[in-house]
């Protein structure tokens, strides 16, 4: 069982009157596989996840492989704060045709290394197809995903197919490529952040993308020429996405959502508690920073 990690779009979730707009959803996927996205990944973080239900979270993943119908690989990101209950979105994620699982550290609490071992295990287990770890220490409290527990997970896990990573701590990485291929060479490494010459020439072969739902090409052309090892090339278009990053990062979903939408793409503000950005002249004059905006492409097409 294989699948390879290449670029991967994170869509954001659209919403009209607090419900998922499903036909505003559908044209957003088409522009994503228009634009670059080797495969889709649904909904994470940047989509809103954790404010969705999880009978939400199965219809949304059930809509985008019936509309997607082959054309990328759809993965699914079944994270929850109980073992249980992502373990259950993973064999749900199986049935309904998902090329790959994506699961991060439990929400809200921060369990010893061991135990996040175990979570793994068992939420890889109960879906049967290429498992990948999210470490996104920024976002969980500061829990991150050991080398050692890397090492142990390969070793209990057949199915454990990579890591995905958003700490930005190159020695991390470093350190996680080094054990993890002497493991498996096959081990695949993935950035979750867009400072892709970094990432690749520490050995990552893959990028998952939320910035993709504002500037497409500028993320495809980065990814591209970083696989390529052009990193003369690459490095004005990752001072580009530097500059998106860091806003998007301060700004969270809402900025994500506003950006989208200052580029023709509404996709309706975030669900509550988030909030939805008022500055949108602010934001644009903020994005306007990166050059190669100007050519990415306006509204749906």
């Amino acid at each position: 069982m294989t699948f390879k990690f290449g670029l991967v779009h994170a869509p954001l979730t659209p919403f009209a009157n607090g419900r998922i707009d499903y036909a505003t959803y559908g044209r957003l996927l088409d522009f994503h596989i228009a634009h670059g996205a080797e495969a889709l990944a649904l909904p994470m973080h940047a989509g809103e996840s954790v404010s969705l239900t999880v009978v939400e979270r199965e219809e949304l993943l059930g809509f985008a492989i019936r509309h997607v119908a082959g054309r990328v690989p759809v993965i699914a990101h079944v994270s929850e704060a109980g073992t249980a209950i992502a373990a259950s979105l993973a064999a749900h994620a199986k049935a309904t045709g998902a090329a790959a699982l994506i699961a991060s550290v439990p929400y809200y609490w921060t369990p010893p290394q061991h135990m996040l071992v175990e979570h793994f295990t068992a939420i890889g287990t109960a879906g049967g197809l290429p498992f990948f770890v999210l470490n996104t220490p920024s976002e969980m409290a500061d829990v991150e995903f050991a080398s050692k527990s890397l090492v142990d997970l390969i070793g209990k896990l057949p199915n454990f197919a990579g890591l995905i990573d958003t700490s930005l701590d190159w020695q991390y990485m470093i350190e996680v490529v080094t054990v993890a291929r002497a493991e498996n060479p096959d081990f695949q490494f993935v950035s979750g952040t867009e400072y892709m010459i970094s990432a690749s020439a520490i050995g990552a072969t893959g990028l998952l993308s939320p910035l993709a739902s504002i500037a497409p090409r500028l993320v495809s052309n980065l990814y591209r020429a970083c696989r390529a090892e052009n990193y003369v090339a690459a490095r004005p278009m990752q001072e580009d996405a530097a500059i998106l990053f860091r806003l998007m990062r301060d700004s969270g979903v809402a900025g994500l959502k506003a950006g989208a939408a200052a580029q023709g793409r509404d996709c309706g503000d975030p669900r509550p508690p988030l909030v939805t950005w008022r500055d949108g002249s602010g934001l644009q004059a903020s994005m306007a920073q990166a050059r190669s905006l100007a050519a990415e492409p306006r509204g749906w097409a």
